[in-house]
Order: structure tokens, then C-alpha cells, then sequence
């Protein structure tokens, strides 16, 4: 961890809008594959495809790596802090706080997405003083631009973010957030 980036807390379980945001655990293992093994995300984020349970374990890894470095926290995305339904990510980056999300394929259409992204932001705001957070998104993935629009985030008017990842070109949109 470097001396400008603090460390998040060794344990985060976040309530409100319905759902509990909780650390990914061992146990959610095997649920992983089924969440993220999919189509959809693995063109859209930069998640590994196939996404299989040695994905899954590099990611916990990952995950853990990351939370001590102070960089990044990735929760499950519950109803009860029980089964998984997808995950929201938070990074502390040089552009800013940002917010990443995805929501397995049985879980899409409930709003879950939305929610995960405002309790997140809320988190950011109260407990981490940022005075806004962003998400990077494709203007063609319509599911993205609907959670980004509905949680009150608006396109904000810088360059877009270009580059190349599993060999297709993209261009991402940064959409704001600012703190209440």
C-alpha cells in the first residue's frame, strides 16, 4: 500500500436499497462461474472468459490483493447477505472514485444493479469523502447506460476512454456522480 492511498477495512457489509454488499467469502466459489461465466460479460468487462473456477479463485485472490493495497473493494451483490447475485466494484483510480458492477444472467431485471451502484456511491461518499464517482461505460451496452441513468449518474463531458481488451477495440463514456 502506498502512503497517499489508505487501506479499506479488513471487513465490509454495506445495507440499504434491499440488498446487502458483503465480502466475497470462499464459500462463493462455486457460484462465481455461474455469475460470470457468461457471454454478455465477458464482452463487456474485462472479466476472463471461460469463467471457471480457477477464474474464480484467481479473482478472490485478486480481490484480496487489492483491498490491502488500498485500490480496490469487490462485493457480492445479496438480498440477504446470503447466495450471490453479481458484484460491485469500487476503485480509487487517478481519475477517480470509480464504480464497476455486473449481475449474473438468472439475477438481471430487478433493479439489482442500480441499487448495488447507489448503496456503493453512498459508501463513497459518507466514508471514503469522495466528492464524486464515475462509471465507465460503453455507450453501445444499453443494460450499463439504463443502471448509470436510473442511479442518477450523468455523461459527463470529457474524452472517451479508448483502447483494446481480448482483441476488439473500445471506447468508454465517463458518467458522474456528484456527492449530495
Amino acid at each position: 500500500m502506498n502512503s497517499t492511498m489508505p487501506s479499506f477495512p479488513e471487513r465490509i457489509e454495506l445495507s440499504g436499497e434491499g440488498l446487502v454488499l458483503r465480502d466475497w467469502t470462499e464459500a462463493d466459489l462455486a457460484a462465481m462461474p455461474e455469475l460470470f461465466d457468461h457471454p454478455d460479460i465477458a464482452y463487456w468487462t474485462p472479466l476472463v472468459s471461460p469463467f471457471d473456477e480457477a477464474a474464480a479463485r484467481a479473482r478472490l485472490d485478486r480481490d484480496r490483493q487489492l483491498r490491502a493495497q488500498g485500490t480496490a473493494v469487490l462485493l457480492a451483490i445479496t438480498v440477504d447477505g446470503g447466495a450471490p447475485l453479481g458484484e460491485v466494484m469500487l476503485r480509487r483510480a487517478p481519475e477517480g472514485t470509480e464504480l464497476g458492477y455486473a449481475v449474473g444472467p438468472a439475477h438481471r431485471g430487478q433493479g439489482l444493479g442500480v441499487r448495488a451502484v447507489r448503496v456503493m456511491a453512498a459508501y463513497a461518499f459518507e466514508q471514503l469523502g469522495a466528492g464524486q464517482v464515475i462509471l465507465e461505460l460503453e455507450a453501445e451496452n444499453a443494460a450499463s447506460v439504463a443502471v448509470a441513468t436510473k442511479a442518477g449518474f450523468g455523461l459527463l463531458d470529457v474524452p472517451l476512454i479508448t483502447g483494446e481488451e481480448k482483441g476488439r477495440p473500445y471506447a468508454l463514456q465517463t458518467w458522474g456522480l456528484n456527492r449530495p
